[in-house]
């Protein structure tokens, strides 16, 4: 009801900024660049392209004005209920019954109509003028109680429609809260309270028991257990030693640690997960945008079919009545409310959805494509074999392979180095170090160059590999490792499923997934061994990052297609599938940037319950906008025949606001069965 038919400027940002100036005329959704403002523009009744505030002036004043319209409900309310106590148990006191009335309605009907003033003002049309028109038409009958009723309820409707508009601006709140303002920097020995505002990366800070973190940072000192609950959704803690990375708006829980900020601001996770809340909540999806296209003529054609409705009965009951049920707010807050609460319940479980069209994509995925290592196993490879050839120790194998690895990130680069610092070897430092994506390693250890890499990629690189040692056994993942032009040997790697990757499985073919496929970069062997115990349709081995993109763009011209990865080394595929899911995104950029949603965590069970709160949100907006039209037409026929009241009209057109709301609020607690589990699991 105070939601803006069509509009290309938004009223509450100061100079009408034309949104085609910001990137509606660019074919991508648009967050409105004041997202800054409390509780207006870049919130969630944004995807009705209104600003839920009532258009109110930014910086906090929409909010102001609400709690204002409480105290106008409140004290109008008083004086109209005064008016009926006054009919009752004072009848001769017809005179003061009528003026407590008549102010009541005054009281109620004035920010209503102020609003709908401004908007004329404006040279907009919105919903608010049938509201006003209804209530000075029962003003003028004379009936000053049921203009009252009517302004009462509609007043309240409006607050309600507010505050449940504004649910991504509470979400970003509650984000805020998990923060501390100050936080202590350490000098030298001294600690000193400062504002985090005035923390920059570098900064040494103490972070105490039971505090939360209130920036990204590594750990220089000390050791705790951490709960990452607030980012990934997860309810297990977790434990952090010297090295690891903790994130702002989590809770250390067990001990004292000095840390080393990493992160500030908006580059924090959490400052990205709140900028994801609001770009979801702030986009629309497909439906809302065929709603839009029409709006414009919705309310001409109420007040011409108002008109009419006068014309031929002039009865002015029905005209008020007519204009109070046409007002669409259930079908106006059909499609938000449950994004709202979608998008709430997605963020709890630790999936962070970028634009809301993703979510209702997810519903009609039919294929799945998984890349293999830490997404269907664990990736955290260990080594299990070194077989070193003739002339060539194993120790001296893995020194040689460890020390050229020394600079790489990739799991098999980690594994090495594990296993080289558990043996105590000193490596040699490594000159010219080149990590080609895919393939292998060059670098120069002790001035010769090294290279480590698979069996297709030493090839190529001139180094040549007797056919009876290219391995393909025991399902291994093997590298081969050269110094200079001989051939060392080769060592072998084994990686373990995740424990949920063949439940996850299981739930995505009960949903209806018709295919699952893995493509990996990992032998032939590797990759048939872990889709075996999958029983997945298809796999793709030794496939390098075009590869999988190809195999994507394949099953695409087949079915929708949902890629799941790292994030990192799939950042091409991510892109390529219809709808790219990035695993364990805490605190990646790369996997935040590169897929359409990104989980926080690595528990694999999200993915089907992603789809299924798709699905179920999906079914939510069309009960609300089938129960909104019907309440709408079905009350506007109710009215021309004069079989509705405008008292009862006032008191539905509530009634099916809260109807709507309390369905989509069934969204929340989607998933609550997973975290219940993790603490019964942990308990």
């Amino acid at each position: 009801m105070t939601t803006e038919v069509k509009s290309n400027s938004c009223p509450a940002c100061a100079g009408n900024h034309d949104h085609a100036h910001h990137g509606h005329d660019h074919g991508h959704d648009h967050v409105h660049p004041h997202e800054h403002h409390d509780g207006c523009c870049g919130t969630a009744a944004e995807t009705k392209g209104f600003c839920p505030c009532g258009h109110d002036a930014p910086g906090g004043v929409g909010h102001d004005r609400a709690m204002g319209r409480v105290a106008f409900a409140l004290l109008g309310g008083m004086l109209c209920a005064n008016s009926f106590l006054l009919d009752w148990l004072l009848p001769e006191q017809e005179f003061s019954a009528m003026f407590s009335a008549f102010l009541g309605a005054v009281v109620l009907a004035l920010p209503i109509v102020a609003t709908a003033v401004k908007d004329l003002l404006n040279g907009k049309v919105y919903m608010n003028e049938l509201v006003a028109l209804a209530i000075l038409a029962a003003l003028a009958s004379g009936d000053f109680q049921t203009a009252g009723i009517i302004a009462f309820f509609l007043l309240l409707t409006i607050i309600i429609e507010t505050r449940t508009a504004s649910g991504a601006q509470r979400s970003i709140e509650e984000l805020i809260k998990l923060t501390p303002n100050t936080a202590r920097k350490l000098d030298g020995d001294r600690e000193v309270e400062v504002d985090v505002v005035a923390l920059r990366i570098g900064d040494i800070i103490r972070v105490r028991p039971g505090e939360n973190f209130p920036v990204d940072a590594r750990i220089v000192r000390g050791e705790s257990t951490v709960n990452q609950a607030s980012i990934t959704g997860e309810s297990l803690p977790v434990d952090k030693d010297v090295d690891d990375e903790v994130y702002a708006g989590t809770q250390n829980l067990t001990g004292l640690v000095d840390l080393e900020v990493t992160r500030v601001g908006e580059d924090t996770t959490l400052g990205k997960v709140k900028e994801m809340i609001l770009a979801a909540e702030g986009s629309r999806p497909p439906v809302v945008r065929i709603i839009d296209r029409y709006a414009g003529y919705y309310t001409p054609t109420v007040l011409m079919l108002a008109g009419v409705t006068w014309c031929f009965t002039t009865d002015m009951d029905r005209v008020i009545t007519l204009m109070v049920i046409a007002c669409p707010c259930a079908v106006v807050l059909a499609t938000p409310t449950a994004v709202v609460a979608a998008v709430a319940a997605a963020a709890r479980l630790g999936i962070l959805i970028k634009n809301v069209s993703h979510l209702e994509l997810a519903a009609r995925i039919t294929a799945f494509v998984f890349d293999k290592t830490g997404t269907l196993t664990d990736g955290i490879l260990s080594v299990v074999k070194l077989n070193a050839f003739a002339g060539v120790t194993q120790a001296e194998l893995l020194k040689t392979a460890a020390s050229a690895e020394r600079y790489s990130n990739h799991p098999t680069a980690l594994a090495l180095q594990a296993l080289a610092q558990e043996a105590g070897m000193q490596l040699d430092s490594a000159d010219d170090f080149q990590e080609v994506h895919g393939k292998g390693v060059l670098a120069r250890v002790g001035g010769e160059l090294c290279r480590i890499g698979r069996v297709k990629w030493m090839t190529e690189q001139g180094i040549a590999i007797p056919e009876h040692e290219v391995s393909e056994q025991d399902g291994m993942s093997v590298v081969y490792v050269a110094r200079g032009e001989q051939l060392l040997g080769w060592i072998g790697f084994k990686d373990k499923l995740r424990r949920e990757s063949g439940a996850m499985i299981g739930d995505l073919r009960k949903l209806g997934v018709r295919f699952v496929a893995m493509v990996t970069g990992d032998r032939g062997s590797v990759a048939e061994t872990v889709a075996q115990q999958l029983q997945l349709d298809e796999f793709r081995s030794e496939c390098l990052p075009e590869g999988k993109v190809e195999f994507v763009e394949a099953v695409k011209k087949n079915a929708r297609v949902a890629v799941v990865g790292d994030g990192v080394n799939d950042a091409p595929a991510l892109a390529a599938g219809d709808l790219g899911i990035a695993m364990g995104a805490i605190g990646s950029d790369i996997a935040i940037n590169s897929a359409s949603i990104a989980l926080m965590t690595n528990d694999l069970r999200r993915i089907p319950m992603l789809v299924y709160l798709s699905r179920k949100s999906r079914l939510i907006i069309n009960q609300n906008l089938v129960f909104g039209m019907l309440f709408v037409f079905g009350g506007m026929v109710l009215s021309v025949f004069g079989w509705m009241t405008p008292i009862w009209a006032a008191v539905l057109h509530t009634g099916s606001t809260l109807i709507i709301i309390f369905n989509s609020a069934r969204l929340v607690r989607t998933g609550e069965e997973l975290t219940l589990e993790e603490k019964a699991t942990a308990e």
